[in-house]
């Protein structure tokens, strides 16, 4: 059961960043689904390994966890989506609509199996409550409305994260509007700057396109697909001062690169901007920018760890995925950098992380996990987490049952063994057995987090 609902005041000093990763869910595959991300289509109609997928993303929590980080998990949503089905036009019974799916509309049948719900990096943006004029956390689910695959799980983030803080006062907000104009992608398009996780941060909100100029638009082979709007907006309703917001342009070069969100191009910790030379318009000017709002708000230098283009390529940056890192803070206040373990396969982003770790900066170690099934499809390590601010009464006052313990991981790791395939291809998602397999999976899954199973499976 969830405690009872706890303010929190400044006064408490323990202050954590909890990474909530998204556990991959048992429908894991590689549909093609997300233009404009080179990895999902290059590898569109492999089979994927959704067991194999699972097991690497616990594999990377049980280093976090390991490393002092608190985490959490924020569980798959229920595939396939048969309301969506519904809504595309099928009709008849779940076994009716899966196999006409199957023969008519296979495109959509693989949209309703998506499980893109794993990189949470995409499920919300929050913001602190130190940061929110009413000193209560704030937290927007993304309405990822330019995706067909995804713009469905919002209502469904939108539950858990009920559930998850039901413990606390804060205030989750209702996904923007389902318009062009407010199309949000989440924490993959934000970073938070500050002097450490218990100050006010400078948060930082890249956006690709604004729909009221029509020279800040992308007209080559890729959608730019956060918008100017909805960060405005966010910023707004989460009572964000002036001083400590600031909006950015992701470069368009990056996106025409395959830079589909920001955090495919830099990441950011604390005190430490680490990005690609050309990841925002105008970098120069933006990043002085930067630095002069940090250095008032803080009176302390920012670390700002910039690669430049002829030592890294944005090409060669979008396939080993080093700017989709986590960088995280340790117990001693030094911090690591988690890295894909496709940096080491690239001779120029293992030399620049090595130099990096020698340098003037809080970095002082990198870790490798692979991730490699989730990579496939265009998602990294900083992908597969959400990152909240939480104090010591707030992190004690979530639903405990998310959070993450080896207790938890080994139910997990069962879990998966049982009911995960090995190989899954998009030939399969029409098959009821899938459809029974799934079922079963998810009853099973709402026993060890202690919540409902209608918190999955009312929705479909």
């Amino acid at each position: 059961m969830c405690l009872a609902k706890q303010f929190w005041k400044l006064s408490d000093m323990n202050v954590y960043e909890v990474n909530f990763d998204g556990l991959v869910g048992p429908t894991h595959h590689y549909g093609g689904l997300s233009r404009g991300n080179l990895a999902s289509t290059r590898n569109k109609n492999q089979v994927s390994n959704p067991r194999q997928a699972a097991l690497q993303g616990l594999e990377k929590m049980k280093l976090l966890h390991s490393l002092g980080i608190k985490q959490a998990i924020l569980p798959p949503h229920f595939r396939p989506s048969i309301s969506f089905l519904r809504e595309c036009g099928f009709i008849g019974s779940s076994e009716s609509i899966l196999r006409n799916a199957a023969k008519d509309a296979p495109a959509l049948l693989a949209a309703s199996y998506s499980s893109a719900a794993m990189w949470t990096a995409n499920a919300a943006t929050v913001s602190p409550g130190v940061d929110c004029g009413d000193g209560k956390m704030h937290l927007t689910p993304a309405n990822l409305n330019s995706g067909i695959h995804r713009f469905m799980e919002a209502s469904v983030t939108a539950q858990i994260f009920k559930t998850i803080f039901n413990g606390i006062e804060c205030v989750i907000h209702d996904p923007l509007p389902s318009a062009l104009a407010f199309a949000d992608e989440g924490a993959a398009n934000h970073m938070r700057l500050s002097t450490g996780h218990v100050h006010r941060g400078l948060e930082l909100f890249v956006f690709g396109r604004d729909p009221f100029a029509p020279e800040v638009q992308i007209t080559g082979r890729f959608p730019a697909r956060q918008s100017l709007v909805a960060s405005q907006t966010i910023a707004r309703t989460h009572l964000l001062a002036a001083d400590s917001t600031m909006c950015i342009r992701q470069n368009p070069e990056a996106i025409e690169a395959g830079a589909f969100h920001n955090d495919v191009v830099a990441v950011a910790n604390e005190n430490v901007l680490f990005c690609h030379q050309r990841a925002f318009a105008d970098q120069q000017r933006t990043i002085s920018a930067i630095k002069q709002q940090f250095s008032q708000l803080y009176d302390e230098p920012l670390f700002v760890i910039e690669i430049p283009q002829k030592e890294l390529s944005l090409s060669e940056a979008v396939d080993c995925y080093l700017f989709n890192s986590q960088i995280v803070t340790l117990s001693d206040g030094q911090m690591a950098l988690i890295a894909p373990a496709d940096c080491l396969e690239s001779a120029a982003a293992k030399r620049l992380i090595d130099r990096t770790i020698d340098g003037d900066n809080p970095i002082v170690k990198a870790f490798y996990p692979d991730v490699r099934q989730s990579m496939m499809n265009g998602g990294g390590p900083a992908c597969l987490r959400l990152r909240v601010i939480l104090s010591e009464i707030q992190y004690q006052s979530i639903c405990q049952s998310f959070c993450f313990t080896n207790e938890l991981c080994q139910k997990l790791e069962s879990w998966i063994e049982t009911h995960y395939r090995t190989e899954l291809s998009v030939s399969d998602l029409g098959s009821m057995d899938l459809y029974f397999e799934l079922t079963a999976a998810f009853e099973d899954l709402a026993r060890i987090l202690s919540v409902p199973a209608d918190l999955f499976l009312t929705v479909n």
